[in-house]
């Protein structure tokens, strides 16, 4: 694969109300490759003004919207799913160069946009209503699911086009109208590039909103302005309890998906080959950058250094570098920050007792895997999301022992659990207090027909599957009073 030199530089205007134009602050939003720092495209950031047309625009646009036929909904979404297939290996490049994701990884965000686009494209046909009887003689219950209103959606850098594409299908596919604010770090996967395929799939004007702002200049305008009725946030959770704090103060809806610190968790008879595959696959894929990625390895000590050193030598097999090259697996991280924040987790951890027992280099913001072994899980290492090609491996003597390890944490997004036995194995499953975890299999799953979201500090609500559809909708009771109704008093 070979990228065309500032075939993004054309990426340099914001879409509001169907048209793309300069962003009005003053201020410059320069996008880079975070491998070689190449500058793909600059443009002026939004204000708060492009913010408050954005919404109003929506508002205008979803009150027609919300009366076209769901058939054609139908068939405008299917068209989007088709341009997203048919412009796969465009788009699978533009992740790689963006956000530094390896070709498998972007070609898996590529399918998930695909698949969540045609899982949509069923909810216009839920749209309709039912009866239910009453107690009342003569009063027929009817209840409607309605469009929301005005959906005002933050999206995060790390798989922005599927994290986004979850919000912008579903809203869409339910009638409302959307305000996106991509990352800044990757506004044309997050945002541009999935406003220009609706746009061509013939989405109305105004219905859809892209506005990469800086939040130093715009505050908390976007998720404060009174006209979005939801607001849906992907990112850390420090971010998202400010976000969910404000929107509540305001009386919107928060969907909120957050961090998570996924236990993957391998009991004494467990098949160690197996769980090692799995666990390198869930720890290294994307560098470790994806909320659902192993955070802890919990491994029974019967088995704890057998697993280790399996684990070592499978690391040492990951391909690191260039993600341009199809067999590179750990590409750079998405920015200095982000592996100055992980060698520091490791340092401290070190301080703490924790053994470094394979350490790779570090070049630029290329991050070899690094592990650590003989963790505690009140270590550094071990209750903070590390977003990085980092792995802590913590020894427990029991079953019970490794499903209170697990809970051991203020998060409780994925997980995973490994064991010979399938029963042994989903009965522990039940008892780790996470909104998603896997038997046998690692925690980096995501399937369009089944609920994304998390426990404790790793959000509220659901994404995907028909708790999509719940999450972007509102409920209406309308009764109807037949015959004359008997008063007790009038």
């Amino acid at each position: 694969m070979t990228v065309k030199t500032n075939q993004y530089s054309e990426w340099n205007k914001l879409m509001i109300n169907g048209s793309w134009r300069d962003g009005a602050s003053e201020k410059i939003c320069t996008v880079t490759n975070p491998y070689n720092d190449e500058v793909l495209t600059t443009f002026n950031y939004a204000n708060r003004d492009d913010i408050n047309e954005a919404y109003e625009h929506a508002e205008e646009a979803q009150k027609e919207w919300a009366k076209v036929s769901p058939y054609e909904k139908i068939a405008l979404l299917e068209r989007a799913a088709q341009i997203v297939q048919d412009r796969k290996e465009e788009l699978v490049e533009l992740l790689v160069a963006e956000t530094g994701s390896s070709q498998i990884k972007a070609s898996v965000e590529v399918d998930c946009c695909v698949a969540d686009i045609k899982l949509a494209a069923t909810f216009p046909m839920m749209m309709g209503g039912e009866i239910r009887p009453s107690a009342i003689p003569g009063k027929e219950n009817r209840v409607y699911h309605n469009p929301a209103g005005v959906v005002g959606a933050i999206t995060p850098w790390n798989w922005p086009m599927h994290l986004t594409m979850r919000v912008v299908a579903p809203a869409i596919a339910t009638g409302n109208g959307v305000v996106l604010k991509p990352d800044h770090q990757t506004p044309i996967s997050g945002g541009l590039v999935i406003a220009q395929i609706f746009e061509e799939a013939g989405l109305p004007k105004g219905l859809l909103n892209v506005t990469v702002a800086d939040l130093e200049e715009i505050g908390d305008q976007f998720v404060e302005h009174p006209i979005p009725s939801i607001i849906s946030f992907t990112g850390s959770t420090a971010a998202g309890r400010h976000v969910g704090s404000l929107a509540v103060k305001n009386v919107k809806k928060p969907a909120l998906e957050l961090g998570g610190n996924n236990a993957f968790i391998v009991l004494d008879d467990a098949d160690v080959d197996q769980a090692v595959a799995a666990a390198t696959f869930g720890k290294f894929f994307h560098s470790g950058q994806i909320c659902l990625a192993i955070n802890r390895i919990i491994v029974d000590r019967k088995l704890y250094d057998s697993f280790t050193e399996k684990f070592i030598a499978a690391a040492k097999k990951v391909k690191v570098g260039n993600p341009l090259e199809s067999d590179t697996i750990i590409g750079p991280m998405i920015n200095s920050k982000q592996v100055d924040r992980a060698l520091k987790f490791v340092e401290q951890s070190e301080r703490e007792g924790a053994k470094v027992v394979y350490r790779g280099s570090v070049n630029g913001n290329v991050m070899e895997p690094i592990i650590l072994t003989d963790v505690t899980n009140d270590m550094t290492i071990a209750q903070n999301e590390v977003f990085a090609p980092v792995a802590c491996i913590i020894p427990v003597d029991s079953e019970e022992e490794a499903i209170q390890v697990a809970n051991g944490s203020l998060f409780g997004l994925s997980g995973a659990v490994f064991s010979d036995s399938l029963d042994r194995g989903i009965n522990v499953a039940h008892q780790i207090k996470t909104g998603m975890i896997h038997v046998n299999d690692q925690s980096v799953n995501v399937e369009a027909n089944v609920p994304f979201g998390g426990e404790k500090l790793s959000g509220i609500g659901r994404y995907c599957g028909e708790w999509a559809f719940e999450e972007f909708t509102t409920v209406k009771w309308i009764s109807v009073q037949k015959e004359p109704r008997q008063f007790p008093f009038s």
